[in-house]
């Protein structure tokens, strides 16, 4: 047990010290406004560096990984269906498409699936 403890705290210090002396070293101690800027061919940018970030394009993307996520837990059902009861089963995986396909239905009432309005 105390061979443990001390392993333990072994292994803290030794990552916190890691982590400060990363921290440290990674500053950049001359912080220059030039430096920073962004650069075209030695001129100074003539447009703005950020672009203009679509905020249908973001809603559709997180709607995406959402229902995505979704597939990845619905993939094992059949697999959960040979190892376990069969109204189990049933009750399980209905009541989950159910709460995907309400999920479903009040993204698109919402409008929030329409790329171009």
């Amino acid at each position: 047990m105390l061979i443990m403890i001390i392993m333990m705290s072994v292994t803290l210090m030794l990552t916190t010290s890691i982590m400060l002396l990363t921290s440290i070293l990674s500053k950049k101690m001359n912080e220059d406004r030039e430096k920073s800027s962004p650069f075209e061919c030695g001129f100074d940018p003539i447009n703005s560096a950020r672009l203009p970030f679509s905020l249908r394009f973001f809603l559709i993307a997180v709607i995406f990984l959402i229902f995505d996520v979704e597939i990845a837990l619905l993939l094992p059902m059949p697999i959960l269906l040979m190892l376990s009861n069969i109204t189990y089963w049933m009750t399980i995986s209905c009541t989950f498409l159910i709460i995907l396909l309400l999920g479903l239905y009040h993204e698109w009432n919402q409008g929030s699936l329409e790329w171009a309005s």
